[in-house]
Formats: C-alpha cells, structure tokens, sequence
C-alpha cells in the first residue's frame, strides 16, 4: 500500500514538472521570437518580419484551411473535378457537347453543398465519364386509363486519384420520373430544361461521391 501511495506520488510529481518545464520553456521560446521580431525591426528588415508573420498565418490560421501547408486542412474534405466527359452512345443527348459542362455545374454545386471545398491544387482529383443518360418510358393500364411514365436514367463512372494515382473507379446508376416529358434539351450553358433530369443527375452525384469515399 505504501508502494502504491510512493508511485502515485511521484507520477504526480513528474507530471507538475514536465507541466512547469513545458510552460517555462513555451514561455521563453515566445520572448526570444518577439526579440526576434523587435531586432528585425530595428536592423531594417521589416520585409523578412512581415514574410515570416504572414508565412506563420498561412499555416495557423483557419481562413487558410484550403491550402495543404495549413494546420487545420483535411485532404478529405478537398476535391477536384477535372473533367467531365459525355460517353453517351445512344439517345438524345447522345454527342452533346454541352452535356459534360452541365453535369460538371450539377457534380460541382453538389460537392460544394455537401461540405467539400473545390481546389484545383487538392490531393484529390476526380474524372467522371456520363456512360448512359436517356429516357425510358412506362406503360401503365388503371381500368379504362392508360398513363404514360416517363423516367430518366443516368449512368455515371466515377474515377478518383489520390496525388496522381489511381485510388477507386465506381459506377453508379440513378433515375427521376416525370408524367409526359418529351424532350431532353441542354443549352449552351449547360442548363437542363427538365426538373427531372437535374433531380437525377444530383442524386447520381450523392451516390458517386458516397461511394468513392465509403460514405454511408
């Protein structure tokens, strides 16, 4: 019991010295960089005082969590879409120039809301391939009705590198329905004219991300 109480004492002990070491050397390590500082100023060198505080809040500061040199970044929550490429073979927008630019907008607005910062210099880059993008139609018969459905399906392949190399390649298939919808149109700016088509793109952008990343 004695030995016990004597251990218990001394690692009580050690505990307050190193406490009263670390702060008394955190304290004088802060005096020599302020003197540090005060002889920049007084030598003439203002340009180094100003470079070594702006470099010092560069890598603390959480304003400038979106650069990898900064303490508070997190590789994860850091994404690039590369490219966005329109792989269709078939149907409407088969061929559609204008097709790859809109769904990198949908992937890019998607990313954006989900938490993820977009920056081009991120370990992270992303390569998306539009594999299917059409509409299928459905027949129902309700007694005397006859009621047409029309649903979009996209197909998306998704390939992420991590700092240039290749780490996941997922597909992921998702659909929207709309009564009677006819056409399929993106413009020049690559704006989709249908609600459903967006809705799709965007929960294929949900599942694709989920996936690359294990998400739930």
């Amino acid at each position: 019991m004695q030995y016990v109480k004597s251990l218990v004492f001394n690692i009580k002990e050690l505990f307050v010295k190193t406490f009263l070491i670390a702060a008394t050397s955190f304290v004088v390590l802060a005096l020599l960089f302020q003197l540090f500082f005060v002889f920049l100023e007084v030598s003439g060198r203002q340009e180094w005082a100003t470079q070594i505080s702006n470099e010092i809040t560069h890598r603390i500061d959480g304003s400038f969590k979106n650069s990898p040199e900064n303490i508070w970044y997190e590789a994860e929550d850091h994404i690039w879409v590369e490219t966005v490429e329109n792989q269709v073979k078939i149907g409407k927008l088969a061929g559609n120039r204008n097709l790859g630019f809109g769904v990198k907008n949908i992937l890019e607005e998607y990313l954006q809301e989900a938490g993820y910062d977009l920056t081009q210099d991120a370990q992270y880059k992303l390569k998306v391939n539009i594999v299917y993008l059409d509409v299928l139609t459905t027949k129902t018969n309700i007694s005397v009705f006859h009621k047409g459905e029309e649903e979009v399906v996209v197909r998306l392949q998704g390939i992420l590198y991590k700092e240039g190399k290749k780490v996941k390649e997922v597909v992921v298939e998702e659909s929207s329905s709309e009564i009677s919808m006819s056409t399929l149109i993106v413009d020049e700016g690559g704006k989709f004219n249908q609600t459903s088509l967006s809705n799709a793109l965007k929960k294929a952008s949900d599942s694709l991300i989920k996936k690359l990343f294990g998400k739930k």
